[in-house]
């Protein structure tokens, strides 16, 4: 895999625990690839995937409680969010701002400053889908969220 840019952020990992959705990163894509964002500015939401460095090379644990919170049942850490996971990878929908050469500012990553970008994709209509089923401690955490 080749890294296309890198995440710019003030926030840190408390800041994006407590609630990513103000907060607002830039994403700094190699000018080489500039030429791949032509027609994105269209677009009202991302996809970024990246790469969590900072889990790279941790033993990802296969059995995590949600959120770490102890009052909810053990699962398998792909049925979570976790970053704990066998391939630190991540993916986030945020919303575009503004593009201003290479530089994207979006409002929602909830990835840590100099954090490699993999990859970006539009989101749109094909991505929306009605009448989810979630388990019952996700409904939990979702009546419970701040952001």
């Amino acid at each position: 895999m080749k890294t296309i840019g890198r995440v710019r952020t003030q926030a840190s990992e408390e800041d994006i625990k407590r609630g990513r959705s103000s907060i607002v990163s830039k994403i700094v894509v190699d000018r080489r690839y500039v030429d791949g964002l032509r027609g994105l500015d269209g677009y009202s939401h991302i996809y970024v995937i990246y790469w969590m460095h900072r889990r790279a090379g941790r033993r990802a644990e296969l059995l995590v409680r949600p959120r770490g919170r102890a009052d909810l049942p053990e699962v398998g850490v792909f049925a979570t969010r976790s970053p704990s996971r066998p391939n630190p990878i991540a993916l986030t929908v945020v919303e575009l701002l503004k593009i201003d050469g290479n530089v994207l500012k979006v409002r929602g990553l909830d990835a840590l400053d100099m954090s490699p970008v993999l990859d970006i994709k539009p989101y749109d209509y094909y991505d929306v889908i009605q009448g989810i089923r979630v388990p019952g401690w996700f409904e939990r955490i979702w009546a419970e969220r701040r952001d």
